[in-house]
């Protein structure tokens, strides 16, 4: 058995491992802006875009 292989194929791609670093960065972001619904995403997408202030 070739021990190299064997490592590369228990090992994640790159980009997962990308993505699970970004999504554990930004836990608990939504709630520190408090954005709970849609409604709230959507005022703070407002917000970014327009300047508009609900």
């Amino acid at each position: 058995m070739n021990p190299i292989k064997n490592q590369e194929s228990t090992q994640k791609p790159t980009s997962e491992q990308a993505l699970e670093k970004a999504q554990k960065a930004f836990e608990g972001v939504a709630e520190q802006l408090n954005v709970h619904d849609e409604d709230d995403e959507q005022a703070l997408v407002n917000e970014v875009r327009y300047g508009e202030q609900p």
